[in-house]
């Protein structure tokens, strides 16, 4: 396809990680685990990946664990916000072990020192283990996490619109600072939230912080069809995620919303080199890192049974398995990894080798053109609209990335020169979401008259 044919521009969002994707990234030589809780390196991502262009940056987040580097998301997203002007920045928060207010407020907070670049991965939680932290006696069935979280989400909303967008006034010569009847109770009245509101912030600039969403299971794909305007998903094949493109897109009718409203970016995790065979020894080099004892307890707790006494040669015990409708935890990577294990016929080895890299998603390991040539068949392929960038080592991945990829793209008419805007909103191409609340205002007038 020809760069005057080419309409379709892809979004690039790097998820930042303190040494790499690659589970064994802090062992590399190169690598510096103890910046993990350093602000000025996470500093010095942030502008690289805005340097190069990027639509936004991602933290994860969770809430058991034990790590070393992982700072708190919107402590650290603040903080970034101050050095740099365009990327868009993204944190991720649980819905099951949150209060919609204490969130509601957070995010406004962000988007206003930000200037309008705030974005919400809105997760559920996936880990059994989480609520031994917060004195729940069980960790909620997920069938009922995705109910709380469309009735958390629509709370938050509702607390933003509580401000209508002209509802400060600041005129010094009445005395009027907020126009009292701009600034309303929301009352909302749910089967798990009782809110009256307002909020005690005006609303964000964006009216709503980009809402981003990363469950590929059934109850996850049907939230992000009504919620989501981005969605991090990750496949392995292009005919994968091309199905699960297409799946997602068709639900939006039904919500009143078209294909440009929600973007899809499956996770890519590439090694990139001035060959392929420089590539490859990185990756291998990388792999031989792996302890393989803690990869074997991880892909244990990711398919639920326990593979300790497994031949790591031999395949997974499939008739052991307990069936993705029996997981109450990450549904989707679940089935991933049960999938790519069937249809490569791989040993438990292999399998932990293919998963190091990035968990499931994508991987890649070549040059530069390379990695331009399957980003182009997967964009023009709509399997995406973008990608999920997952460097399996930080930071060299993401500065050869910048370095030598994006021009690269540039040059086929991909990806952007110059960002198109100054919130997040814009440079996605999403609309700024009208008040709800100022509508209805709108429309009862309207009939009155």
């Amino acid at each position: 396809m020809s760069n005057e044919q080419r309409k379709r521009k892809l979004h690039i969002n790097a998820f930042i990680s303190a040494t790499g994707h690659h589970e064994a990234s802090w062992r590399h030589p190169v690598s510096d685990p103890k910046r993990g809780l350093d602000v000025r390196y996470y500093a010095e991502l942030a502008q690289l990946a805005e340097k190069g262009l990027f639509d936004s940056l991602f933290l994860a987040d969770g809430y058991y664990g034990r790590t070393a580097n992982k700072l708190e998301p919107f402590t650290l997203l603040s903080a970034l916000s101050m050095v740099t002007q365009h990327i868009g920045l993204i944190a991720t928060v649980g819905t099951t072990y949150n209060e919609p207010f204490h969130i509601a407020r957070k995010f406004a907070s962000l988007d206003h020192i930000s200037g309008g670049r705030a974005g919400w991965n809105i997760v559920t939680t996936g880990t059994e283990a989480t609520a031994d932290n917060f004195g729940f006696v069980k960790h909620p069935e997920h069938r009922l996490r995705y109910d709380i979280a469309e009735e958390f989400v629509e709370a938050a909303k509702q607390l933003w619109d509580s401000w209508e967008d002209d509802s400060v006034l600041y005129d010094k010569n009445s005395g009027v600072s907020i126009v009292p009847e701009k600034v309303v109770d929301i009352d909302f009245k749910g089967n798990t939230y009782s809110i009256k509101g307002p909020l005690n912030i005006p609303r964000p600039p964006q009216g709503y912080p980009v809402l981003v969403q990363a469950g590929s299971s059934e109850s996850g794909r049907e939230l992000a069809a009504k919620t989501a305007e981005v969605v991090f998903t990750a496949h392995q094949t292009l005919e994968e995620s091309q199905s699960f493109y297409a799946d997602v897109k068709s639900r939006l009718i039904r919500y009143g919303r078209t294909h440009e409203q929600l973007l899809i970016l499956p996770g890519l995790s590439p090694i990139i080199a001035d060959t392929e065979a420089e590539a490859k020894e990185q990756e291998e080099e990388l792999n031989g890192l792996i302890n393989e004892k803690r990869a074997i307890a991880s892909l244990s707790g990711r398919l639920d049974i326990d593979l300790s006494d497994c031949d790591p040669d031999g395949p997974i015990p499939y008739d052991r398995l307990p069936g993705v409708e029996a997981i109450n935890g990450r549904k989707g990577r679940y089935q991933l990894v049960v999938d790519l294990a069937q249809r490569e016929n791989l040993t438990i080895r292999q399998i932990i080798r293919r998963l190091a890299g990035a968990r499931g998603h994508i991987t890649f390991a070549g040059t530069p053109v390379q990695l331009a040539d399957l980003i182009e068949r997967w964009i023009d392929g709509y399997g995406a609209d973008g990608f999920n960038l997952m460097p399996q080592l930080y930071p060299s991945g993401l500065q050869a990335f910048v370095d030598k990829v994006v021009p690269e793209l540039q040059n086929r008419g991909l990806f952007r020169e110059r960002y198109e805007g100054t919130t997040l909103r814009e440079n996605l191409g999403l609309a700024r979401p009208a008040n709800a609340r100022t509508i209805e205002k709108a429309e009862s007038g309207s009939a009155a008259g």
